[in-house]
């Protein structure tokens, strides 16, 4: 007989793992099923040890500055291979934490490869699930609710497959053994971004490839240029609205070489690799979505508002789904489901209150309307800035490049959105998004008393500059 349950997550990422937390706290009987290790993408493949890996690099790129501090040192060395073992130990770390979190819950772990099953004799509804185990053993799950959380995997550009050896994708580039002495990097939103940022620390020659016209091109123009000039400053050449012509790769003795077409014609590009960056795509395949009535639009699970599918009992969360593939959002939409699930009524996420982060160097964070985004809904604005320059702290840490951007609206007053370049952004932006939460008006940002001396006080500069009334302002 098969095994029941009130949820079975199928998926035990970020958002698969949280869902079945909140499950177990409302007194629901939860399983995971995961086909590799809880923690998915976000704590094997991506936030996790490519951020530990960008502390290597700030480490690295501060050391090299140690003498502007008073601090004398020899020429710093970099060991790539003491920075994967310190990566894949916070990862371990990590990793043991979630297993503790599903003992803590009662939540049940199955391991293997799982399908959704159409209605049949173990369920009188879709939303069964089959796991099918390493050593080849089916095991049958029949729970009330189903929760689809398989995340996503980088996407290959059309004639540029991945090998693993030339052609990389982020998840080949977490294991390298070298760092490569050049890269091309096709690709310049935040993943691109933060390898570009990371390699050219390390000491790789970096190209980054955009075919958009400026670095990450969904955040606030003010702030593309401004990371824009940033590399540029630290020796990575960006190239905007070009496009790699992927029928042009061709093997040389010691890398790759490949066409770009640009606004002033054709340039052949040469790196010992290229790494691709152009996005993730929803992990769809093998899961059994064919068994159910559940539809897909663009290689993405349709849902509704509260993540249900067209199958009643199966719901879906993360990048599976497609819209904000982050970590966080994952999270909190499971939280979601699992509350609708439990007939509490949840209110809707709204995705324009959710910070977005970089984690490059400088970083970016952003929450909330671009100046552009607001102006094309006819909305009457206002904005200021304030650059860190003015800012005692960031004098103090030797990292004063960049600013806070406020957008406000000019008519209702309240705050639209902020961006944020330079020192801690991803830090930085929470509170931002609880103003953007609370509909409060820049005047009531900037009224705060942000202690002296901290990077916090160019938030209430910039609140305070777009009615003009920045103190430090030049």
């Amino acid at each position: 007989m098969p095994e029941e349950f009130d949820l079975v997550v199928l998926g035990g990422g970020t958002g698969g793992y949280v869902a079945a937390i909140r499950a177990a706290q409302l007194g629901m009987r939860a399983a995971v099923v995961e086909r590799e290790k809880l923690g998915g993408t976000c704590l094997h493949r991506g936030c996790i040890p490519s951020k530990a890996l960008l502390r290597s690099a700030e480490v690295l790129a501060l050391t090299r500055e140690a003498s502007d501090y008073g601090v004398q040192t020899s020429a710093p060395q970099f060991d790539l291979g003491a920075a994967m073992a310190r990566k894949q130990n916070v990862v371990e770390q990590l990793h043991k934490g979630v297993q503790f979190l599903m003992k803590k819950h009662n939540i049940e772990v199955v391991h293997g490869i799982g399908r959704l099953m159409g209605s049949s004799i173990f369920s009188p509804q879709a939303g069964a699930v089959s796991v099918e185990s390493a050593a080849g053993e089916s095991t049958i799950l029949s729970p009330r609710f189903t929760l689809v959380a398989t995340g996503s995997r980088p996407k290959a550009l059309p004639g540029l497959p991945f090998d693993g050896v030339r052609v990389l994708s982020s998840d080949h580039a977490l294991e390298l053994d070298h760092v490569p002495a050049s890269v091309v990097i096709v690709g310049g939103g935040a993943i691109g971004v933060e390898w570009a940022s990371m390699l050219a620390d390390f000491g790789a020659s970096v190209t980054v490839v955009e075919f958009m016209p400026r670095l990450l091109p969904t955040e606030d123009e003010d702030i593309s240029r401004a990371l824009e000039r940033a590399f540029k400053k630290r020796h990575i050449r960006v190239m905007t609205g070009a496009q790699v012509q992927p029928e042009t790769l061709q093997q040389t003795d010691d890398g790759v070489r490949l066409q770009v077409r640009t606004q002033n014609g054709e340039e052949a590009l040469e790196a010992e690799v290229v790494l691709v960056a152009v996005g993730r795509e929803p992990v769809v395949d093998d899961i059994g979505i064919e068994a159910t009535e559940v539809k897909l639009e663009r290689g993405a699970i349709v849902v509704d508002a509260h993540y249900r599918t067209a199958e009643k009992s199966i719901f879906a969360i993360g990048d599976v789904i497609g819209g904000m593939q982050l970590a966080h959002v994952a999270a909190h939409e499971g939280i979601h489901a699992v509350e609708y699930m439990a007939e509490l009524n949840p209110r809707p996420l709204v995705y324009e209150q959710i910070a977005r982060c970089t984690y490059s160097r400088p970083e970016v964070a952003s929450v909330g309307l671009t100046e552009q985004q607001a102006a094309d809904r006819g909305v009457k604005l206002k904005a200021g800035t304030f650059s860190f320059r003015s800012i005692g702290k960031a004098l103090v840490l030797g990292d004063a490049d960049g600013m806070v951007k406020v957008v406000a609206d000019a008519e209702t007053d309240d705050v639209l959105g902020v961006h944020i370049i330079g020192p801690h952004a991803t830090d930085l932006i929470s509170e931002a998004g609880l103003a953007l939460v609370l509909n409060a008006a820049p005047w009531e940002v900037g009224q705060m008393v942000h202690p002296h001396p901290t990077l916090s006080e160019a938030i209430g500069e910039a609140a305070l500059a777009v009615d003009g009334n920045a103190i430090h302002g030049a």
